[in-house]
């Protein structure tokens, strides 16, 4: 294991995707970078766990964006993710999500690529073709007005000066579009992809997200942990160091300078420069809310956070069930797409049923993943407990008594789709939103960040720099979540570190 050296250029507190990233491209322009987890498994939402030697991924199901060309495979090859290095798989071209509702699964299909997309639309709402080709230029014309999204270097101000662009509610604009409730149902029938919520979300995380994935829409065969192994190879590679277990536990500050960070282990870690990779209300509780302004404290503060989320993971008997080269969403009806409050005796509303693809047997699926919104409180009974492979305190019994009873009314809605599944599982694990707490440091298991809301779209987006002088934020509230958006925030915080001009052309050459 490497020792912690005397000193460091940057020191990334956090190995989510957005702390390797930074590692990445500070230590390509020059930086002695060293990054520190606390946990055993780096990635953060890239993560895997294997039960039966199924390998089941704990956040990221698929990604978009990653044809020839496309926005996500440049900055992919900037990182060295090349096709040759990831197990990609292209889901169906013409039905990469499948959008149900009802018990009898009335059943509509989204295609890859915009033609493609659009005609398919068509021919299942033949009275809608305006409202379909409006969609599809709104959703264009609002993710050109993103500079980085399109590669291109950011001003100060391209789109927080523009209203109509941050104002707009996802809800509002897709409802104005027809009168069809199911047409548009449908369009925003996968919204579990960014927390959909009727009255706050933008429509421009709507277009931003929903843009990846009809222009190209993959899986990673065998786990997403590959872009976090991948990521932490080249960094070493390039003299980069990243510290397992190794537990930040606060630091010593002085006129608003972090002069070292304290370890769990009693350790003392200094550096020119930090940068935490976690929430920015953990960030502020994990350095001392007092070296942070008043004022800063409370913006943060008075973002609400997220919902969390419940997954369910089902191992099944071998060559028994086919591989489903989609995304099922399924809503009870389509006023539910949007309905992500719902009691505990109503729960669960929507859900995502996915199976993982493998390279073992492709044709065949060796699991089933089913996730849903779960309210932090519905455990809150076993909120001042701890759990993970690093620190193991179980909860007892009344907790696991919970969480079959949650995962068997999740069983329940699969079986629905597919009668005799339960029939086809040898094995069962859940994550509930304290798991997702525990694993990856959000306040109570938060599985998108802060919220995007329409009415304060400015608090959408947090300046890295901080009210301490060498303390830098990156990860999914800096600009989005996602795959996508936690790299562009990558980048947007690297900006402090380097030329971004001559960043983005790296980026555009490569």
């Amino acid at each position: 294991m490497a020792k912690i050296k005397d000193k460091y250029d940057v020191a990334i507190i956090g190995s989510g995707l957005g702390g390797l990233q930074c590692a990445y491209i500070l230590s390509k322009n020059g930086y002695k970078v060293a990054v520190f987890e606390k946990n055993h498994q780096i990635g953060g939402s890239l993560q895997v766990f294997s039960r039966q030697k199924t390998i089941f991924d704990t956040g990221v199901h698929y990604l978009g964006g990653l044809g020839q060309g496309q926005n996500l495979q440049q900055y992919f090859k900037y990182f060295g993710l090349t096709t040759d290095k990831l197990k990609l798989k292209q889901l169906d071209i013409n039905c990469f999500d499948s959008i149900e509702f009802g018990d009898d699964f009335n059943t509509f299909a989204l295609a890859q690529g915009y033609k493609n997309f659009a005609d398919s639309l068509k021919r299942q709402f033949p009275q809608e073709a305006k409202a379909i080709d409006e969609y599809c230029f709104l959703i264009r014309d609002y993710c050109s007005k993103f500079k980085l999204y399109n590669l291109d270097v950011p001003g100060i101000s391209d789109y927080t000066s523009d209203p109509d662009l941050l104002e707009s509610n996802a809800y509002d604009v897709i409802d104005s579009l027809s009168s069809n409730k199911m047409l548009t149902a449908v369009l925003a029938g996968n919204m579990m992809l960014y927390a959909g919520h009727k009255e706050r979300t933008p429509f421009f995380v709507h277009a931003l997200v929903t843009n990846s994935y009809i222009e190209s829409s993959y899986r990673i065969a065998d786990g997403g942990s590959q872009i976090a192994i991948e990521l932490s190879r080249e960094i070493r590679k390039m003299g980069g160091e990243l510290f397992r277990r190794t537990e930040i536990i606060g630091a010593h500050v002085e006129d608003k300078v972090i002069k070292y960070l304290k370890t769990a282990d009693g350790d003392q870690i200094y550096s020119d420069k930090y940068i935490s990779n976690l929430h920015p209300s953990i960030t502020i509780d994990l350095i001392g809310e007092e070296h942070f302004k008043k004022s800063y404290k409370n913006r943060i503060r008075k973002i609400d956070n997220t919902l969390a989320c419940f997954c369910a993971h089902f191992v099944l008997k071998d060559n028994s069930f086919d591989y489903l080269n989609y995304n099922i969403y399924h809503h009870k009806n389509t006023d539910d797409v949007w309905n992500i409050n719902v009691s505990q005796e109503e729960w669960p509303a929507s859900v995502m049923i996915s199976t993982p693809a493998n390279t073992k047997n492709p044709s065949k699926a060796n699991g089933v993943t089913v996730m849903t919104y779960m309210d932090h409180d519905y455990f809150g009974e076993w909120d001042g407990t701890h759990n993970t492979v690093t620190t193991i305190k179980e909860r007892g019994s009344e907790y696991q008594t919970l969480k079959d009873k949650f995962q068997d009314r999740m069983l329940r809605r699969v079986e629905k789709k597919f009668p005799g599944i339960s029939d086809l599982i040898t094995h069962a694990e859940s994550s509930t939103p304290l798991t997702f707490r525990d694993y990856l440091n959000t306040p109570d298991g938060s599985s998108y960040g802060m919220w995007k809301d329409c009415h304060t779209p400015l608090n959408s987006f947090m300046n890295p720099r901080t009210n301490v002088k060498n303390l830098f934020l990156t990860g999914q509230n800096i600009v989005m979540h996602g795959i996508f958006g936690v790299t562009v925030g990558s980048f947007i915080t690297c900006f402090y570190f380097t030329d971004k001009d001559k960043l983005m052309e790296d980026v555009r050459n490569s």
